[in-house]
């Protein structure tokens, strides 16, 4: 895992290293100007120019690691003989070599880490691997460096606790049906242990829910099977409500015999319309509607049009 915190060692500009090498070649150019070592080959090395040359190389050295730089989105935390200093950037920034050193840099962008829930078992006994993320910013480097270590791993390893609690309290189909409010009841138990490290959690979500493939199977069996009982169930209800206006159709007709007689016309007509079609008509339906007469008459006007 990629640590978030970056230490001094990585943070020295390209800037430091040219001034410091820039240093240390003109001191020496002067040195040699005003000794000359070159003139006295044969002679004992000359005590001052080995200690202008040692004077060039540490002040080249202290110019080197006395600048630093911070990015925008940062803040360098400086520690003096191991002692809070207090916090430098964005931009270049100056430290005292030996005396001070930058322990961390902090970043106070918005970030998301992913976690997740390996098997855990609902309430009602149902293993499940459960895939989250959160995202956090640090609004207060001072507590999040002083108060905790490597606060990053300690929020992965509060949130992975939290989610192993919260799938254990519920069952399966309240997991699968209220993933936003489990993630606000996350981000609530983070937010409370957090607080105190300079860290807001701005939100949690639950990005996917595996379960078993016996237990996928067995649910899209279930699922299927109250498809079909809806279904019929809906098919009862248009049923009954079809023979509720049947029943109320039939008492106007009983005291109409008019209207019965007129409908009894209509079926004649809607099924002889189409040409070579054949109506089957009970017997009962002859004598109540008086079918009979109307189909002869029928057949008689079919016959002579085929005369015709």
């Amino acid at each position: 895992m990629k640590a978030s915190l970056l230490t001094n060692d990585t943070r020295t500009p390209p800037q430091a290293r040219i001034l410091g090498a820039a240093l240390l070649v003109t001191g020496l150019l002067i040195i040699a100007m005003v000794t000359k070592p070159w003139q006295n080959l044969d002679d004992i090395p000359n005590v001052g120019f080995v200690v202008s040359i040692l004077s060039v190389v540490f002040i080249a050295w202290l110019g080197t690691n006395s600048l630093k730089v911070a990015e925008q989105w940062e803040r360098a935390v400086v520690l003096r003989f191991g002692a809070y200093k207090g916090l430098r950037g964005p931009g270049f920034f100056f430290i005292i070599p030996i005396f001070e050193y930058i322990s961390h840099h902090v970043d106070q962008r918005i970030r998301a880490r992913q976690f997740g829930a390996e098997t855990t078992l609902t309430r009602d006994t149902v293993p499940v691997d459960v895939d989250a993320i959160f995202f956090y910013v640090v609004w207060d480097v001072e507590k999040s460096v002083l108060e905790v270590e490597q606060y990053d791993e300690a929020i992965l390893f509060s949130a992975q606790t939290a989610l192993r609690d919260i799938i254990g309290k519920h069952e399966l189909a309240e997991i699968l049906q209220n993933r936003k409010e489990l993630g606000q009841s996350l981000q609530e138990i983070l937010e409370a242990k957090t607080h105190d490290w300079g860290i807001t959690i701005q939100s949690v979500e639950i990005r996917d829910i595996k379960i078993p493939k016996q237990l996928e199977q067995a649910m899209s069996k279930e699922a299927q099977a109250e498809r079909e009982r809806r279904a019929r169930i809906i098919l009862g209800m248009a049923e009954t409500e079809i023979s509720e206006k049947f029943a109320k159709a039939a008492e106007r007709y009983n005291n109409n015999p008019v209207a019965l007689h007129l409908r009894g016309m209509n079926m004649l007509f809607e099924g002889l319309k189409e040409k070579g079609s054949m109506v089957i008509v009970p017997a009962s339906a002859l004598e109540s509607m008086n079918l009979g007469s109307q189909l002869g008459l029928a057949a008689f006007a079919k016959d002579g049009e085929k005369r015709r």
